[in-house]
């Protein structure tokens, strides 16, 4: 599974949600954002670094996203 962690205020998370929901599709995987103030858990352990690209239980990018780089890591894990 491929996570976005955002924010609802964050301009820069719908940016990257827009830009890697293509390539995420095209992998054949489902991308789900994660409002980070909706848990606590979350909101503590992300805070202001956000956007977070998480595959499978990891973290893969933060900020700013590699289209290339994330196919690779997404065919990779196929």
């Amino acid at each position: 599974m491929v996570e976005l962690m955002v924010r609802q205020s964050c301009g820069s998370c719908q940016r990257v949600a827009r830009q890697i929901a293509p390539v995420v599709e095209q992998a054949g995987h489902r991308l789900v954002l994660q409002d980070v103030d909706a848990t606590p858990e979350l909101a503590l352990e992300y805070g202001d670094r956000v956007p977070v690209v998480v595959i499978d239980g990891e973290e893969f990018a933060c900020w700013e996203v590699d289209n290339a780089e994330l196919a690779a890591e997404l065919a990779a894990r196929d």
